[in-house]
């Protein structure tokens, strides 16, 4: 958490101190270059932000193939983009609008799903919920095969 608020000014001093190094040892064209790569360092990420949403609006909203891989491939941290990613649909937003923590829910067709909690877009803690009927069934089966072997 720390480093995730120290990142915010890193990132900018470290872009200012290229962009001063460039001028100290090559005046206006080494501002050119370090702004150039600043820029396409930029667009390199808003392309790729932009292919997750491409992918995740031909999915409906929520859903997941499997809720059980999603809960054991998420850890903490996460941005929210890379669940996004990582699900290629949105999350069903289960929190009012605009208000920390976020609280986004990922089913999938056998009625299991994920809750995830994000506070500043970064994942903070997730759950995963499987319907009762599962266990039942899964009880039978496991009685089942014992009973027919005696």
């Amino acid at each position: 958490m720390m480093f995730q608020k120290l990142q915010r000014f890193l990132i900018p001093a470290a872009a200012l101190v290229a962009l001063f190094l460039g001028y100290r040892h090559y005046g206006w064209p080494g501002v050119a270059l370090v702004g150039g790569g600043l820029i396409m360092w930029q667009l390199l990420h808003f392309t790729r932000m932009l292919q997750v949403l491409k992918r995740a609006a031909d999915r409906p909203i929520g859903h997941v193939d499997s809720a059980v891989m999603l809960h054991a491939k998420l850890r903490a941290g996460v941005p929210l983009l890379h669940v996004v990613a990582m699900t290629r649909s949105l999350g069903q937003l289960e929190s009012p609008k605009d208000t920390q923590p976020e609280r986004y829910r990922w089913s999938d067709t056998s009625a299991s799903s994920v809750l995830c909690v994000f506070a500043g877009g970064k994942l903070q803690s997730w759950d995963l919920q499987r319907p009762a009927q599962d266990d039942a069934v899964a009880e039978s089966d496991r009685a089942a095969p014992a009973a027919s072997a005696s």
